[in-house]
């Protein structure tokens, strides 16, 4: 039997092509989407790497062989396929590595409304099916093949965010985008056609080798270009895309990074402002700003872990309005509770659009507290790590524990946050503090324990 543990993550299928999946994997993947979820119809887009193609041609016709109708929408970024599945009402599939590099392609997949495919909601089913097939030989073809048609959709994409967010009245603004050579160069000049916007493109050319740099804003050296750009050109703001567009970063017009808490804050406010007294969902690492902005403006925050299947879920059981993660993802209740970086960023235009200041002026009521950012330590004995911090603090006055997502301990002017990674022997550290001082000597405080 074969075995996809390398491949099939939590939340998707990801790897080297061809060295751990291929068309002949892909073509068994579509089979089992199709044969799992019961859909007689599906929609499938790509990014712009050059295995792209041939993999999702073959899930295609896998989930064509199985009897199901296919609409093949091409090139798109995530949350335009997010878009099509929540419009046409059909289960979905994406082919992309999100950030990953070149060598790397995956699957990200989607019930009908753009609902979440993770282990807990088919993907394990999808996992055993492809296993068995692999081993024993896929199952006869449907007694009548569905037929596969070709879509454009990038227009009603453009629409539907147009519609959510109006920048037609804002003030002209000057804005450099980064697309790091992924589908931000395809989705960006048709969203912003005709907007009172002068667009400074950098690394628009759809490119899936990456030549100019990683598509992972989050890491500060993919973001240097960008800010070098809006120094020197004297922008209002920066915008950087991931690879497949689903997250975006931004520096203001000093060419700082802005952080995604603020980014948040800053959005749930205007949610807030059109959905009076609505929930707003934050995991439990972004900044204490998040609910108190959220509580400010009349609404409801919700803690959760880490993850997107954790902040849908709760959308979805709450009939949150919006939700927000440190990573730069952010889910929208009139977006199919979907992460769409590009709702996020038409957000921050409007806003910085619709007064006179500065970005930095107007993202500092958002961004209150001082903060380490995620740091990394490598760890063998990751449950003993966090059972030796534990120990240390349970008993401390003035703190108390949660275990929500690994080891959350609170005190009055700070908290602290250490998780495990899922795929790697890390623990992952994050600080917030009423200032610098104190969040330096809380890191150091955990990491010599969490480094003994």
């Amino acid at each position: 039997m074969a075995d996809l543990s390398q491949i099939v993550k939590a939340y998707d299928v990801r790897g080297v092509v061809p060295a751990q999946w291929d068309e002949s994997l892909a073509e068994l993947f579509g089979a089992a989407f199709t044969e799992v979820t019961g859909a007689d119809a599906i929609v499938i887009g790509h990014d712009m790497r050059p295995s792209s193609p041939g993999l999702s041609g073959a899930f295609a016709r896998g989930a064509s062989a199985r009897g199901a109708t296919v609409t093949l929408i091409g090139l798109c970024s995530t949350d335009e396929l997010y878009f099509a599945s929540g419009a046409l009402g059909l289960p979905g599939a994406m082919f992309t590595a999100s950030h990953n590099p070149a060598q790397y392609n995956g699957i990200k997949m989607c019930r009908a409304g753009a609902a979440p495919v993770g282990q807990d909601t088919g993907l394990a089913d999808i996992r055993a099916l492809v296993e068995r097939w692999s081993d024993e030989g896929a199952p006869e073809p449907a007694a009548h093949a569905g037929t596969i048609t070709r879509r454009d959709v990038l227009g009603e994409y453009a629409a539907h965010l147009r519609g959510l967010v109006d920048l037609s009245g804002i003030r002209p603004l000057k804005v450099v985008v980064d697309a790091g050579n992924g589908m931000g160069g395809h989705t960006v000049p048709t969203v912003f056609e005709g907007l009172p916007l002068e667009l400074d493109a950098l690394y628009f050319e759809l490119d899936g080798s990456f030549p100019n740099h990683e598509a992972n804003p989050l890491d500060p050296k993919n973001i240097v270009d960008l800010q070098a750009r809006v120094r020197e050109t004297g922008a209002d703001l920066g915008l950087a895309f991931d690879g497949d567009a689903d997250r975006c970063f931004v520096v203001d017009e000093h060419g700082d990074p802005v952080s995604p808490s603020a980014i948040t804050a800053l959005v749930a406010a205007r949610e807030l402002a059109k959905h009076p007294g609505g929930t707003v969902i934050h995991n439990l690492i972004t900044s204490w700003s998040v609910p108190e902005v959220v509580k400010e403006n009349g609404g409801k925050p919700v803690r959760t872990r880490v993850g997107h299947s954790f902040i849908k879920e709760e959308m979805a059981k709450t009939g949150a309005i919006f939700g927000g993660e440190h990573s730069a993802h952010y889910y929208f209740r009139d977006f199919w509770n979907a992460d769409t970086g590009m709702l996020a960023a038409m957000h921050v235009l409007a806003a910085l659009g619709g007064q006179q200041g500065p970005l930095s002026e107007l993202v500092a009521q958002y961004d209150r507290y001082a903060a380490s950012g995620e740091i990394n330590s490598t760890v063998d004995d990751q449950a003993g790590r966090l059972a030796a911090l534990k120990a240390g603090y349970q008993d401390r006055a003035g703190t108390t524990l949660d275990e929500l997502d690994g080891l959350t301990v609170t005190a009055d002017d700070w908290w602290f946050n250490v998780r495990a990674s899922n795929t790697e022997p890390l623990l992952r550290l994050n600080v917030e503090a009423r200032d610098a001082a104190t969040v330096d000597r809380v890191r150091d405080e955990v990491l010599a324990i969490i480094r003994a």
